[in-house]
């Protein structure tokens, strides 16, 4: 594969969580980053949600870029199957990286740490520190509370609508994916698909 045609952060969890429809939406995340000649960045971890979105994107002839924490990296079992895999010494430098090498987020179904991650780069695109487009799959209702509660930061005064407007949410990989990618600027667009034999 040449120089990948855009470059998607994936937040998500490292566990897989009860219900197969989160494995499900994490294989189809991957393969759509594959099929497109997109870059999955990711935190390097081989278990859970990360590992079958990473797992999915390199099937399906993307590149894969993960970043851990060398005190993970035996915790969250790096995937030494990346295309990169960056093993840092902080969070801080993870998270850093991850965005730097993105064009655009998006957050899976996960547990404490997708959140963090998730809500870090939102302040950061609300304070004006990067313009990249950041979305929420939400897979089979999972984030519908925490949708709710956000509704009751802006109606409580804490939150504009202009700050929920910066977060896309979706229920359907490819048309999440897609947006993102799109909203990323015209030269992240996705390539035309290809067939994966």
């Amino acid at each position: 594969m040449g120089e990948p045609a855009f470059s998607v952060c994936v937040y998500c969890g490292s566990r897989p969580g009860e219900n197969p429809a989160f494995v499900q939406a994490a294989h189809e995340v991957g393969r759509w980053i594959g099929e497109h000649s997109g870059q999955l960045v990711y935190g390097g971890g081989r278990g859970g949600l990360m590992g079958v979105v990473a797992e999915a994107t390199r099937l399906a002839g993307g590149r894969v870029v993960g970043v851990i924490p060398q005190a993970l990296v035996d915790k969250e079992l790096a995937n030494r199957e990346c295309d990169e895999l960056h093993i840092v010494q902080t969070m801080h430098e993870r998270k850093a990286m991850m965005a730097e090498r993105s064009d655009a987020f998006v957050a899976l179904p996960g547990g404490i740490g997708t959140f963090e991650e998730l809500f870090e780069v939102w302040t950061w695109r609300q304070l004006g520190y990067h313009g990249k487009p950041l979305g929420l799959l939400n897979v089979e209702g999972y984030y519908d509370g925490l949708l709710a509660f956000l509704r009751t930061s802006v109606h409580s005064g804490f939150m504009g609508d202009w700050q929920m407007e910066l977060l896309q949410t979706g229920t359907a990989p490819a048309a999440l994916l897609r947006n993102l990618v799109l909203a990323a600027g015209p030269d992240q667009a996705p390539a035309p698909l290809r067939t994966v034999i």
